[in-house]
């Protein structure tokens, strides 16, 4: 519709017509929207910012094709690192930029996690323990753990959102994302260690590993809005 209206075309009518998806569902009100002036100066400058996103969606071309041409050799890891939930194509790719593909270079899972600043830090001072500040780690790779870990968290039937929901109410929102930013490290390390893709626990992991524990919330719910529950043994 823009490129239109930049073409001369000013007609509501021709113009609701080029809507596309959900927008079609709403022509009526959409028709009504476009009424109205557009004179040249508006053309010249929407003109000029489509003409930018065209340059800005060329050159992002250009360094995706230089970033998949260096990041050739490791083409495997990528793939490998994109099976994690919340880790998408990019993110892989600075994961695997950053990480590397040798875990050798780090004893196990938690040494990766404190090299990338995903561990809380040890403060003790005369037997009190003081701030758990996380470590400074590499900044673009905090960057894609952000991004990956958010992501994640919307990641329907997937570990990583069951951990974050379990979380979430008891230590906050930016704790528990930096918990799951801390699991798709480990997860990293195991996968490749062994050269084997994500396997998800799944977003019943924690009802499967305690049953118990959902009945006991539902109880405490039921006691707070006063309705008192007893649970009787089940018959032999």
């Amino acid at each position: 519709m823009l490129d239109a209206l930049v073409a001369g075309t000013t007609d509501p009518e021709i113009l609701a017509e080029l809507a596309r998806g959900k927008l079609r569902a709403k022509l009526p009100a959409l028709k009504e929207a476009l009424e109205g002036r557009f004179q040249a100066l508006h053309a010249l400058v929407i003109g000029a910012i489509l003409a930018h996103l065209d340059f800005l969606d060329e050159q992002i071309d250009r360094l995706s094709d230089a970033i998949e041409e260096q990041l050739g050799p490791f083409a495997t890891g990528v793939r490998l690192a994109s099976t994690i939930p919340g880790v998408a194509a990019r993110t892989a790719e600075v994961m695997v930029a950053e990480i590397g593909t040798d875990m050798s270079r780090f004893p196990s899972a938690g040494h990766l996690a404190s090299w990338a600043g995903r561990c809380p830090g040890n403060h003790q001072s005369a037997g009190k323990r003081r701030s758990g500040r996380s470590r400074k780690g590499c900044k673009w790779l905090g960057i894609a753990l952000e991004e990956a870990a958010l992501a994640a968290t919307r990641t329907n039937g997937s570990y990583l959102q069951a951990q974050y929901q379990r979380l979430r109410p008891r230590i906050g929102h930016g704790r528990a994302l930096g918990a799951v930013k801390h699991s798709i490290l480990v997860a990293y390390w195991h996968m490749f260690t062994a050269g084997e893709i994500y396997n998800d626990l799944g977003g019943d992991y924690y009802q499967r590993r305690d049953p118990q524990r959902q009945i006991r919330r539902l109880i405490n719910q039921l006691e707070r809005l006063g309705q008192h529950v007893t649970l009787e043994p089940a018959a032999a």
